[in-house]
């Protein structure tokens, strides 16, 4: 698949060091010469520098035979118009934009991007995935990471593992003789520097960071096995009311029985906050600051969440939050260098924009009948939900069968609607649905054996 990609930032990098790996065909475009430059050396692309929506750019880079158009530049209105021109002079079959200006997205205008009007198949908003990873931080506190599969059925949960895990030191085969009707499974497991799949004898170690992917009806006995029973959010302390923040404080507003409150320093904005906003109390005033953030009751606050346009205030807001006694601290960073730092400080939680958005697009991108796809870390792994298909290489293939990489193993069977733990012996009959977890390695080959060969048709 020929792919052009527009901006060379964090998740345009990110996509095409992801398909690159992938062997797939891979042109970057950018006006900051320096960005190309570090593109060609470092990654198996065509680094092209120009400005993204120009018709002689885009030729150049051969969309006259692109398959996909992604524009992920800094400016909305050159992504716009960079789909435009593919979808007008080029005929690029597929097109999606990435949009942050808060008016391109009121549900009033969504009209605008149907067939007859802009050439734009999907519209990926970092600001509104990343309100959505919020709230799914808040919805799932004992979790570093959590994601929903399966229409819901199904969870992701990062677990950071302390001394008091009552598991520690015993080999994940044996979760099953020990808990009984136990259907986690560790997928995924981060230990210094190393991140892998394990093996049934592989062991939980104290600081590993684990991802477990159990069903839904199985969260609350899973948490308290990890030895991270499930607690109640109702006291919400938010700081930065801008279009992140304001759009979770909008989203629990509509909760009851949250106490929920707003820090916001800029007047104009704390006061476009307010007028938004009904339950929800909004201060103006700096959130580091102690006095505002005793005001604002997080000493007794069952989570606060930094979400402002600083990397280093949300991360030193969190920190100062922390030490003053709220439960748990969540940290909004961009800058991805900065994220083991934030995990170093005892915040309890960090939401990439990069990594969510790269997950929306990917989730776009794959082949066959991939229904939902989730980046993990760096987009060091994925989860991939799919649904077999009679032609697959997985179909009728008994799990102890199959002919996975290494780095991949199957998470969840789906059967007729009821979700089962896989089993050595457990096989995957046509219409199941499944979900693997795959190193970024392995991604390409667990796609392969998810396709349906030429003669079924």
């Amino acid at each position: 698949m020929r792919v052009i990609i527009c901006g060379a930032g964090q998740v345009g990098w990110q996509i095409a060091r992801q398909l690159s790996s992938e062997r797939h065909d891979v042109v970057l475009i950018d006006q900051d010469e320096r960005l190309i430059q570090q593109a060609n050396d470092a990654l198996d692309v065509q680094g092209i520098v120009g400005h993204a929506s120009h018709p002689d750019v885009l030729d150049r880079a051969g969309a006259h035979d692109g398959d996909l158009l992604i524009a992920a530049t800094a400016s909305d209105e050159v992504n716009i118009v960079a789909c435009e021109v593919a979808a007008a002079l080029f005929t690029v079959p597929r097109r999606i934009a990435r949009l942050r200006g808060h008016g391109y997205l009121l549900p009033e205008y969504s009209d605008l991007y149907q067939a007859d009007s802009l050439s734009i198949d999907v519209v990926i908003s970092p600001e509104r995935e990343v309100a959505l990873a919020a709230l799914s931080r808040l919805d799932a506190p004992s979790t570093f990471d959590t994601e929903t599969f399966m229409d819901g059925r199904v969870r992701l949960m990062g677990l950071a593992l302390n001394q008091d895990c009552p598991i520690l030191n015993t080999p994940l085969r044996q979760l099953d003789q020990t808990f009984f009707g136990l259907r986690a499974v560790v997928v995924g497991i981060r230990r210094g520097e190393r991140f892998f799949a394990p093996e049934p004898a592989d062991q939980l170690h104290a600081g590993d960071r684990a991802y477990v992917v159990t069903p839904e009806t199985d969260v609350a006995r899973t948490l308290d096995i990890f030895g991270l029973p499930p607690r109640r959010i109702e006291r919400v302390v938010l700081i930065g009311g801008g279009n992140i923040g304001l759009t979770v404080a909008q989203k629990l507003d509509r909760r009851t029985g949250m106490n929920v409150k707003l820090l916001e320093r800029d007047r104009d904005r704390a006061e476009r906050a307010a007028e938004r906003l009904n339950r929800v109390v909004v201060l103006h005033g700096d959130g580091m600051a102690a006095d505002l953030m005793a005001e604002a009751g997080v000493p007794k606050a069952d989570a606060v969440v930094t979400l402002t346009e600083d990397d280093r205030t949300n991360i030193l807001a969190a920190v100062r939050a922390k030490q003053a006694g709220a439960r748990m601290v969540v940290a909004l960073v961009n800058d991805p260098t900065l994220l083991p730092l934030a995990a170093s400080l005892g915040i309890d939680a960090q939401i990439s924009p990069r990594a969510v958005t790269v997950s929306s697009i990917l989730r776009l991108i794959r082949r066959g009948l991939v229904r939902d796809v989730y980046a993990l870390g760096d987009a060091e792994a994925e989860l991939i939900e799919a649904q077999i298909l009679p032609g697959s290489a997985l179909a009728g293939v008994a799990v102890r069968e199959m002919q996975l990489p290494r780095g991949a193993l199957i998470a969840a069977v789906e059967k007729k609607g009821e979700v089962i733990k896989p089993r050595p012996d457990t096989r995957i009959e046509p219409g199941d649905l499944i979900l693997i977890f795959a190193l970024a390695s392995d991604v390409a080959e667990v796609e392969r054996l998810l396709q349906v060969s030429a003669d079924w048709f």
